[in-house]
């Protein structure tokens, strides 16, 4: 019998330690790169580490990093090096030299390769196509190299320049016309949330693989795809809620995360919108991670570039169960104590996390379980007076009106772009 099963990839992560990011910070980044790469269906063999005090302009890490990698590779069968940060164009022309069969990724090259695997509706896929192209542009030099060093006669150039030259104008027409579809998909959104500003609209913020999607599919009972790997939800999901015979509108689209692509950003703003329009946000965070201060400053900083920054928040401090207490937060409160159980401890130190400063992020602050469907109560009845008292805004005579009669008016798609 021949055996179908295809292997999966395999690769080797490599990061710097640098002035600007200690060891455990580079740490930490690696391991986000080494469960983004299995989201991808890579399988990472092994990572390099380098102290430099700024990446090498030419290739990144040094020499003597590159040869202590290239050892590895003889020795083992890895198909892909992936780095950390972005690479220039430059630097991944010289480490395709140094490396020769051996693919050559970046992080942002990766997650995009990600974004295309999970783009299910119209719009996320030009979206990401857009995105690519932009990415793909300032790098196709390196595609003919071994072109241009053949001289052409007086006058003309070698078939590597006019080669790359026609490869140029094809990408940037591709750019050109994925820009023009992406716009005429704008207006068709923009026609669609027209049709729903008679309703309150909230949405689901937060770093990928929060438990966003959970969350929604909690609130809104119905069945979204939830995932245990980053980036499960790429497309926007519009679902209607009523609580309380008020109801109102909450979306979920795509987590953030650490060096996110600036194409990615840019493509997709107008599934921002959502984001951006909203009424009020529902920031999800992963309380249970151990830098989850870090990843509330990315999305606070995303929101802001997208202006959505100043919008009326609640922060849900998601994953309450697998929450651990931290030996700082311990010592700062009397009420700990080693003897007492590991679920109390836990509570007390939410309760402490609550009243300090974390409460200060937002106007809201909701510890929950959605997968244990812990304290969905509280967040459903602090949820329900932010939207009544916007929704109240709207219809200040909403109890005259009949909600069966109203809601016949009233069409939600899910899929923005379909």
């Amino acid at each position: 019998m021949i055996e179908t099963h295809k292997q999966p990839e395999t690769a080797v992560l490599v990061a710097l330690v640098t002035q600007k990011q200690s060891p455990e910070k580079t740490q930490e980044y690696l391991e986000e790169l080494a469960f983004l790469a299995e989201t991808s269906g890579v399988r990472t063999l092994k990572s390099f580490v380098q102290k430099l005090d700024r990446p090498d302009t030419r290739t990144y890490v040094g020499k003597g990093k590159i040869e202590e990698i290239k050892t590895y590779i003889i020795e083992n069968p890895v198909d892909t090096i992936i780095f950390d940060d972005d690479l220039t164009p430059s630097q991944v022309r010289n480490l395709e030299k140094e490396f020769e069969e051996i693919k050559v990724l970046d992080r942002s090259l990766l997650i995009l390769n990600i974004f295309s695997m999970r783009a299910q509706t119209a719009q996320a896929r030009v979206q990401v196509e857009l995105a690519q192209y932009q990415y793909m542009y300032p790098r196709l030099t390196r595609m003919w190299s071994h072109l241009t060093s053949q001289k052409g006669g007086v006058g003309m150039r070698g078939p590597g320049e006019k080669e790359l030259e026609t490869d140029r104008r094809i990408v940037q027409d591709r750019i050109s016309f994925l820009k023009e579809k992406l716009a005429k998909i704008d207006k068709q959104n923009v026609t669609r949330r027209k049709e729903r500003d008679r309703l309150v609209r909230v949405s689901l913020v937060g770093y990928t693989n929060v438990g966003k999607s959970t969350l929604m599919r909690t609130l809104a009972k119905a069945d979204v795809f939830a995932e245990n790997k980053l980036f499960a939800t790429v497309d926007s999901t519009v679902r209607k809620v009523v609580l309380e015979n008020i109801p109102f509108l909450l979306s979920d689209t795509v987590g953030f995360i650490r060096k996110l692509p600036t194409t990615l950003i840019e493509a997709f703003k107008s599934t921002l919108d959502e984001v951006r329009e909203a009424d009020v946000l529902l920031h999800v965070v992963d309380v249970s991670h151990p830098s989850f201060e870090e990843h509330i400053d990315v999305v606070n900083s995303i929101l802001a570039e997208i202006g959505a920054k100043d919008k009326p928040t609640m922060l849900v401090f998601n994953k309450m169960d697998q929450f651990e207490p931290r030996d700082a937060w311990m010592e700062a409160d009397d009420e700990f104590d080693d003897e007492v159980p590991v679920a109390v401890r836990r509570q007390t130190a939410l309760q402490y996390l609550k009243k300090t400063y974390l409460n200060q992020h937002a106007e809201d602050v909701v510890f929950i379980s959605a997968e244990q469907r812990d304290n969905i109560d509280e967040l459903r009845d602090t949820l329900f007076k932010k939207v009544k008292e916007k929704h109240y805004m709207i219809y200040p005579n909403w109890k005259d009106i009949a909600l069966s009669d109203w809601a016949q008016d009233v069409e939600v798609s899910d899929g923005l772009g379909v």
